[in-house]
C-alpha cells in the first residue's frame, strides 16, 4: 500500500480559538443545525470523508502507535463509518418528540411531552489510543444532536490529528463545526471558553483538571476516564477460553485500552493449567512472536514506554511469559507476572498497555475483597465462572461495565451505552446514548384555555379550596406505618387480573399451561 501524505503536525494558533468559539455559538443560535435533514447532510458528508481518508487513517496510525492495518480498520474507520450509517438510519425517531409518561388522567389535556433539542456549543477532547473513534464518536453524536461543536484531537497522535484536521475541514460545515489542534496550551485555552458540555476522554488525572474548570461555570460533562480493572478467573472456569479471551484483552491495540483487565486475580486450582493454555493461545496467535508480527502494535511514545517499563522493573513478581522490552522501537512484550500481593507496582497503577499481572486467590469470597479494595469503581470487570458464581461477583464488585466469560465484549458492542462510574468516569455514549448525551430533554406542557374553570382551585383566595385540590391530586399510600404493603381491594383486584403472575407475560404463561 502507498503511503498517504500528512502534513506535519501543527498546532492551532492560540488567539483565533475566542473567535472560533464565537462563531459556531453565533451559528447555533441561527438555528442552522437543527433541522433533520441539515444534521443528515453533515453526517452523509463525514461518512464519505472519512471513507476518502481511509489510506491516511491507515498511515497515521501505523505511525502513531504501531497499530495493524486490521485493528485499524476494525476499531477505527469502519467503526466510525458503521456508527454514522446507524444513527442516519435512527435520527428521525430519536428526534421526534416522546409521550411523557406516568401522566395522571387530570393533566393529559395539558399534553405534557418531552423535545429533544441540542445542548448548544460543545467541546470534543479525544485520546490518543484510539485517535478515530475516540475523537469522531462522541463527535458524531454531537452532529446528530444538533449542537455546533470543536473538536481537540490528541496531540500524542499527531498525525492522525492531522488527518481528523483535514477530514471535518473538507466534509462539515465551517462556521459549525472544527478541529483545534494542539497540547496543553491549546487544550487550557479552549477550558477557559464557555460551553454548553464538554465531552472528555483519557486519563483521571486530567479529567479532574477537565471537572475542575467546567465547575467554575456549571458546565456540564461527559468523562470517560479508567480504571484498574479486575478479571477473576474461578476454579469452575474454562482455561482454554479464559486464556484465550484474556490474551485478546491485553493484545489490542498493544494493551492500550482503558477497559481491558489491569489485573487477574486466578484461583489457585485453576492457575497451572491456564498458564500453559496462556502459553498455548500466545503460540498460536503469534507463531514468530509479537515483535516480528504485523498485528501487534507499538507504545504511543517514550513517556508511556518507560512508565509501563517502569512498571515491570519494580514489580517483585515472577515472569511466566513475555518481558522482552525494545525502546528504540517502543515495543514492549505482552507479559504475563505472577505477583504476591496487591501492592505490586503492576496493580496499584493502571498499566495501560501489554502487562498482565496474575494474582492467585482462594476463594470468589477472596476475589471480591480484592477487587473492592484495589478500586471500588473500576471501568470494567471481567468475570469467568460458572453462573452463580459470576453472578456473585457481578452482584458485589461495581464497574463502569462488565463482560461475562470474555473481556471488553461489552465495549465493543457499537449500540450499548458505555461509559464508566465513581472515579472511572460519568456519562455514557454510542448508539443512542451518543444522542442523548448532547441533547437537552425539555419537558413541555400546553394548557388550552377551555381548563379555566378547573385551574381555579389554584388562585387566591385559598379559603375552602385545600380539599377540592386534594381530590384530584393526592395519592393514597398503599403501606402501613411499618412499611409493609397494605393489600386492599385494588390489589386483590389486580391479582385477579393477572390470575397471580407478575407480570401479562406470567399472565400468558398461566393460560397456556
Amino acid at each position: 500500500m502507498a503511503s498517504a501524505k500528512i502534513m506535519p503536525f501543527q498546532a492551532t494558533d492560540i488567539v483565533t480559538i475566542p473567535s472560533t468559539v464565537n462563531r459556531l455559538q453565533a451559528t447555533f443560535r441561527s438555528q442552522k443545525t437543527k433541522p433533520l435533514e441539515w444534521r443528515l447532510s453533515q453526517l452523509r458528508k463525514l461518512y464519505w470523508a472519512i471513507d476518502d481518508h481511509a489510506p491516511a487513517l491507515l498511515e497515521a496510525c501505523k505511525l502513531d502507535l504501531g497499530k495493524p492495518v486490521f485493528e485499524t480498520y476494525v476499531t477505527e474507520i469502519d467503526w466510525c463509518k458503521n456508527d454514522i450509517v446507524f444513527i442516519t438510519r435512527k435520527l428521525a425517531g430519536w428526534m421526534k418528540d416522546e409521550k411523557a409518561p406516568d401522566i395522571s388522567l387530570i393533566n393529559t389535556v395539558m399534553n405534557p411531552r418531552i423535545r429533544k433539542e441540542p445542548l448548544g456549543t460543545v467541546l470534543v477532547i479525544g485520546a490518543y489510543n484510539f485517535p478515530v473513534q475516540l475523537s469522531l464518536g462522541p463527535f458524531i453524536g454531537a452532529i446528530a444532536a444538533g449542537c455546533t461543536a470543536v473538536l481537540k484531537p490528541s496531540e500524542v497522535s499527531p498525525a492522525t490529528a492531522m488527518v481528523l484536521k483535514s477530514i471535518v475541514e473538507s466534509s462539515l460545515e465551517p462556521s459549525a463545526y472544527t478541529v483545534i489542534n494542539g497540547a496543553i496550551p491549546e487544550s487550557t485555552a479552549l477550558l477557559n471558553e464557555k460551553w454548553d458540555k464538554i465531552f472528555y476522554t483519557g486519563s483521571t488525572g486530567v479529567g479532574t483538571i477537565v471537572a475542575k474548570k467546567a465547575a467554575e461555570t456549571l458546565t456540564p460533562v461527559c468523562l470517560e476516564l479508567g480504571g484498574r480493572n479486575p478479571a477473576v478467573v474461578t476454579k469452575n472456569a474454562d482455561p482454554r477460553l479464559a486464556a484465550r479471551r484474556l490474551l485478546w484483552g491485553k493484545l489490542l491495540n498493544a494493551g492500550q485500552l482503558c477497559f481491558s483487565q489491569n489485573y487477574v486475580l486466578v484461583d489457585r486450582e485453576i492457575l497451572p493449567s491456564l498458564v500453559e493454555q496462556l502459553k498455548i493461545a500466545l503460540k498460536e496467535f503469534y507463531p514468530d512472536g509479537t515483535k516480528s508480527s504485523p498485528d501487534f502494535g507499538r507504545i504511543a511514545n517514550k513517556r508511556h514506554f518507560q512508565r509501563i517499563k517502569k512498571m515491570l522493573d519494580d514489580s517483585d513478581g515472577e515472569i511466566l511469559i513475555g518481558g522482552e522490552v525494545d525502546e528504540a522501537e517502543n515495543f514492549i512484550d505482552l507479559t504475563i507476572v505472577q505477583v504476591n500481593n496487591v501492592n505490586d507496582s503492576m496493580i496499584v497503577d493502571e498499566s495501560f498497555g501489554p502487562l498482565m499481572p496474575i494474582l492467585p486467590i482462594d476463594s470468589v469470597e477472596e476475589a471480591i475483597r480484592i477487587a473492592n479494595s484495589v478500586h471500588s469503581t473500576p471501568l470494567g470487570f471481567y468475570p469467568f465462572g460458572n453462573k452463580a458464581e459470576t453472578n456473585k461477583m457481578l452482584n458485589e464488585v461495581t464497574s463502569g461495565g462488565a463482560t461475562v466469560n470474555d473481556t471488553n465484549y461489552h465495549g465493543a458492542i457499537r449500540t450499548l451505552a458505555f461509559g464508566g462510574v465513581g472515579d472511572s468516569g460519568q456519562g455514557a455514549y454510542r448508539g443512542r446514548a451518543s444522542f442523548d448525551t448532547f441533547t437537552h430533554r425539555r419537558s413541555i406542557a400546553t394548557t388550552p384555555g377551555w381548563v379555566e374553570k378547573l385551574l381555579e382551585v389554584r388562585y387566591p383566595p385559598y379559603a375552602g379550596k385545600l380539599s377540592r385540590f386534594r381530590m384530584t391530586n393526592d395519592l393514597r399510600p398503599n403501606f402501613d406505618r411499618q412499611g409493609n404493603e397494605i393489600r386492599g381491594v385494588a390489589y386483590w383486584f389486580g391479582f385477579l387480573f393477572r390470575l397471580g403472575g407478575e407480570s401479562k407475560k406470567g399472565v400468558l404463561l398461566r393460560i397456556v399451561s
